[in-house]
């Protein structure tokens, strides 16, 4: 799979974001010189925890035979000491269906082991940046 963003026009802060056959779209706030057309990295960098949470309890439920008929995962982020390494996330979990105590504590749990909370949370992650022998545009 590869992930591939391009610029959607030349003033502005626009770009497309192509995985695999999908494309949604990133932009910055018009406090920020943008058009706050779309999310931006930081909101996609939270939906994906979120996304996570939901999809890991979904299927742990249907593995599990626990009645869960969906998941609510609501994500409030405070990058307010962003620069000094702190990005906390405040996550609010509601559990559709008839469960009980045990069960809901059961997800309750399995919703922190989902992929990405551990990849967030526990991973030595390395990013190497190169540049691209490519064609020179104006």
């Amino acid at each position: 799979m590869t992930v591939t963003v391009n610029t959607v026009s030349h003033e502005g802060f626009r770009h497309s974001i192509k995985i695999d056959d999908y494309e949604v779209f990133t932009d910055v706030p018009k406090a920020l010189g943008g058009e706050g057309s779309a999310p931006g990295p930081h909101d996609y960098f939270d939906a994906a925890l979120g996304a996570c949470k939901a999809l890991t309890l979904k299927m742990y439920a249907k593995k599990k035979d626990i009645p869960l008929t969906g998941v609510t995962v609501e994500i409030k982020h405070d990058a307010e000491q962003e620069q000094q390494g702190k990005y906390k996330l405040h996550v609010k979990l509601t559990l559709k269906g008839v469960l009980t105590d045990a069960q809901r504590d059961e997800l309750h749990r399995v919703a922190d082991k989902c992929p990405i909370h551990k990849l967030m949370t526990t991973a030595d992650i390395s990013i190497e940046t190169h540049l691209s022998e490519g064609a020179f545009s104006q």
